[in-house]
């Protein structure tokens, strides 16, 4: 039998989901890449792998698409990761420019932007444009709020918007998979979250960023009917802007 392929985001917060897959029998059984969100995304769409734990605004694009786990990564408010980093007020911003890591961030914020903040905004992904926001996602937002004038935590926003939380990246396939390999993989997934203070100690200190706090609670990890409805209505406010652009 040929092996799972799967392609899964490098950054701090799948850790844990990576720690449990390497520490669990299944390793024997996938092929396991870690890139950035937009990569895993491509990946899973062209086939290259079979699954991935990819940004959910990309899953329309993914042939065949179901998601094969019971864990997401997700927040209920404050992730602490997914940021529009401002100059000026969220009210003043006219242009921003785009993080070229992640499909769903950029999406989430277009979304805020526009139907939150009722604002027409211009957008950019060339780095060497100025622009009065960015939008910043991952490790690489760490201990950075102080950085910047104006900080808007997206899971935060989308909370206050909605009501709802927020499901960032799911497990996805595009391919059926098999019940046997999805509930060994769901409990690989298990084992690793439940061993969240193994991953701790092995992640180096990062100034005014409390990492055992994100990944113990700013982080979500379930798959909840609330996260599938807010994935749902999150994608349909994608078409909308989609429409709008035509």
């Amino acid at each position: 039998m040929n092996n799972i392929k799967i392609s899964a985001v490098a950054y701090t917060n799948t850790k844990a989901f990576i720690y449990g897959l390497e520490h669990s029998d299944i390793i024997n059984k996938i092929d396991l890449s870690l890139d950035i969100p937009s990569e895993c995304a491509a990946k899973v769409i062209s086939g290259e792998v079979d699954l991935g734990l990819m940004p959910v605004a990309a899953i329309p694009f993914v042939p065949n698409a179901n998601i094969v786990a019971d864990y997401c990564i997700g927040s209920d408010g404050a992730v602490n990761s997914v940021f529009i980093f401002s100059d000026v007020p969220v009210a003043e911003i006219k242009t921003l420019r785009l993080d070229a890591h992640s499909r769903t961030s950029n999406n989430l914020a277009k979304v805020l932007l526009k139907f939150h903040w009722k604002l027409e905004v211009e957008f950019t992904t060339d780095p060497t444009v100025k622009t009065d926001a960015i939008v910043l996602i991952g490790d690489r937002t760490f201990g950075k709020k102080e950085d910047f004038t104006f900080v808007y935590d997206m899971g935060e926003e989308w909370k206050n918007f909605t009501g709802l939380p927020f499901m960032y990246a799911a497990w996805v396939a595009n391919k059926e998979i098999s019940q046997e390999f999805k509930t060994e993989f769901n409990a690989a997934l298990k084992f690793g979250l439940a061993h969240r203070s193994e991953v701790l100690k092995d992640l180096p200190q990062i100034p005014n960023f409390d990492l055992e706090d994100y990944l113990y609670h700013k982080l979500q990890f379930d798959v909840t009917d609330d996260r599938k409805k807010a994935m749902n209505l999150f994608l349909a406010y994608i078409e909308q802007l989609e429409k709008v652009s035509v």
